[in-house]
């Protein structure tokens, strides 16, 4: 019988038995999900500092843009990598592996994409969605961070350590993006 997709490990419940290539591939899909994160966060907190004029269909064209382009990057990297270390093309199973860690990346958008449809459709203020979808990323970075540190096997003060400093790394990206502009 083909394994359902609950019986399948994921980014967030990986079985205590499971492969190195199971985590490795969990892992990438993390990896893809703060990029896609940061990046989401990088446009909307530039862009909510241009004051009241913005436009929210433009800012979720200019969101969604963003994180296509940051993902097809990865993918490209990917392939490059890929080649420069086993000197050869990835395997079709390879192949669909990177795909779709690009493309499942796309689910942090979803709540930042509702809230801009939602200002696109007059129902909140744009800075009001902006906001809301601010906070989401924030906390879906918080909980991709707890899952890798709760993983880790450390002992629970140094699990605290290491996400404070995550988090403060966190922290740093998003003052250093509001500075620059």
């Amino acid at each position: 019988m083909p394994a359902r997709d609950d019986d399948r490990p994921d980014d967030t419940r990986l079985p205590s038995d499971a492969t190195e290539e199971q985590r490795r591939q969990a892992g990438d899909r993390l990896r893809e999900r703060i990029y896609a994160t940061f990046t989401a966060l990088a446009v909307l907190v530039a862009l909510n500092g241009h004051g009241e004029h913005l436009v929210p269909g433009d800012v979720l064209w200019t969101m969604l843009i963003s994180v296509v382009g940051v993902l097809l990057a990865g993918l490209a990297s990917d392939l490059v990598s890929h080649m420069i270390v086993h000197t050869t093309l990835p395997s079709a199973l390879e192949f669909r592996h990177m795909v779709a860690v690009a493309s499942r990346a796309l689910g942090v958008l979803v709540v930042p994409v509702i809230m801009l449809l939602l200002a696109v459709g007059g129902v909140v203020a744009v800075h009001t969605a902006m906001t809301v979808a601010i906070v989401a990323l924030i906390v879906s970075l918080a909980v991709v961070a707890r899952i890798a540190v709760s993983r880790t096997g450390l002992a629970g003060w140094k699990q605290l350590l290491v996400l404070a400093v995550i988090v403060a790394l966190g922290v740093l990206v998003v003052f250093l993006e509001q500075l620059a502009h």
